[in-house]
């Protein structure tokens, strides 16, 4: 194989590094793709969802056995003080000893390890939500800003066509010299938006950073799904939402520790078996020991813990209740706030866009013909840009909306280009 000469080499290594970075176009699901692989939240519910798991483990074993080391019967006075062979009544123990815990008790343990373990993987669901949400508005609010960006580009060209036609009407004689100031300032009000949305740009993909690094910063392309707004289907999907899911498994841990509360008024009970070495002239001895709790104070101990629990059970299912109460309550209202910006984004396209371009027209036929002043085709132009940016920035609320009532209420069969929860 033929190789290159050192200096090509060289220069061929110094033209790559001068090569801009590799750039790629970020999609809408790209970018929620990304923030399911890369959101450190994530992975940080991921890391308890294995901590439960390993927790689980040993929940339903027996304690560990105790070794048992020590000396009866060592005199401590006269000639045979501390003396370990010649006394007939000194014995070397060595013992071990196993705690047997009722297997009730050991039962509720496994079960109150399996609903954390079903507890951290509903708070992960309702994490990734939660990414998905976030990623998504930002994202939707990131094309909104570039599609505003854009008209005001449009906008900008528009002003030095009219700066350039007021000053070809002054050179004529026509118009007075005031109005060459109106363009001026019409361009100053433009250039005083771009830097308003310039400013909201850049924390937009601020914001986008937070759920998939500096991908981020990539340039954006496509649009964002219409989902069906249905709301018989998303009050159907309410009971699907991660964060009503996570009162099961917290039922599921309370119902294991009101189990654990009530086997502890059965006894458990330790065994012990130990040998004991004498002096030479005696023969060694083993001894075997049973010993068993006396919950014999249960009105004390053992039933206002199991008081607790249940007390906490009921607690828990008056949350439940609020809680679906509340999100009933938001999912109306977010209906109702999604019905109201589609009604606004129709009459903004159908209606006061098309007549704020109408009156730019006929304000711009008027000032052409001496019948209006300039001022007032500034204002009618004003009029256009604000009800075009508005428009824009409604439909940008509609589809954040959307999203977040797909994402939430949505039936979960999403399509193989859509990420998964």
């Amino acid at each position: 194989m033929t190789r290159l000469p050192p200096a090509r080499i060289t220069l061929t290594a110094i033209f790559l590094c001068a090569l801009p970075p590799t750039t790629f176009a970020l999609s809408f699901n790209d970018a929620l793709t990304m923030a399911m692989r890369e959101a450190p939240t994530l992975t940080a519910n991921a890391a308890e969802i294995d901590a439960a798991r390993q927790t689980a483990i040993p929940a339903g074993a027996l304690p560990d056995p105790k070794l048992k080391l020590g000396i009866d019967n060592l005199p401590i006075q006269g000639s045979d003080r501390f003396n370990l062979s010649r006394d007939f009544m000194t014995m070397q123990r060595i013992g071990i000893m196993q705690a047997f815990t009722n297997p009730a008790k050991l039962d509720a343990r496994v079960a109150a390890a399996e609903g954390r373990i079903a507890l951290a993987e509903a708070e992960n669901r309702l994490a990734r939500l939660q990414v998905l949400q976030e990623t998504a508005v930002v994202w939707i609010t990131r094309d909104a800003i570039e599609r505003q960006l854009v008209r005001i580009s449009e906008l900008e060209n528009e002003n030095r066509l009219l700066e350039r036609t007021v000053k070809a009407r002054f050179a004529g004689g026509a118009g007075m010299a005031t109005e060459l100031l109106a363009p001026r300032q019409e361009a100053a009000m433009i250039s005083e938006r771009r830097d308003e949305l310039d400013s909201q740009h850049a924390k937009a993909i601020a914001q986008l950073k937070r759920w998939i690094g500096e991908a981020a910063s990539q340039p954006i392309t496509g649009t964002v799904p219409d989902w069906p707004i249905s709301p018989e289907a998303l009050s159907h999907g309410l009971h699907r939402h991660p964060e009503l899911d996570l009162f099961a498994p917290k039922s599921q841990v309370l119902e294991a520790e009101v189990a654990e509360a009530k086997a502890d008024k059965i006894p458990d009970w330790d065994v012990e078996l130990a040998y004991q070495r004498r002096g030479d002239a005696y023969s060694d001895m083993v001894s075997v020991q049973v010993s068993v709790d006396l919950p014999v104070f249960s009105g004390s101990r053992q039933e206002p813990r199991l008081a607790a629990k249940r007390y906490e059970q009921t607690a828990l299912e008056a949350e439940h209740q609020v809680a679906i109460r509340e999100h009933n309550a938001m999912l109306e209202e977010a209906l109702a706030e999604h019905q109201r910006l589609s009604k606004a984004v129709k009459r903004a396209k159908e209606i006061l866009i098309p007549l704020a371009e109408e009156k730019v027209a006929l304000s711009f036929a008027a000032w052409r013909g001496n019948q209006s002043d300039l001022p007032t085709l500034i204002a009618a132009r004003q009029e256009r840009i604000d009800a075009e940016l508005k428009a824009i920035a409604l439909e940008a609320e509609r589809q954040q909306l959307a999203a977040r009532l797909h994402y939430t209420y949505g039936e979960q069969t999403l399509t193989d280009s859509e990420p998964q929860l």
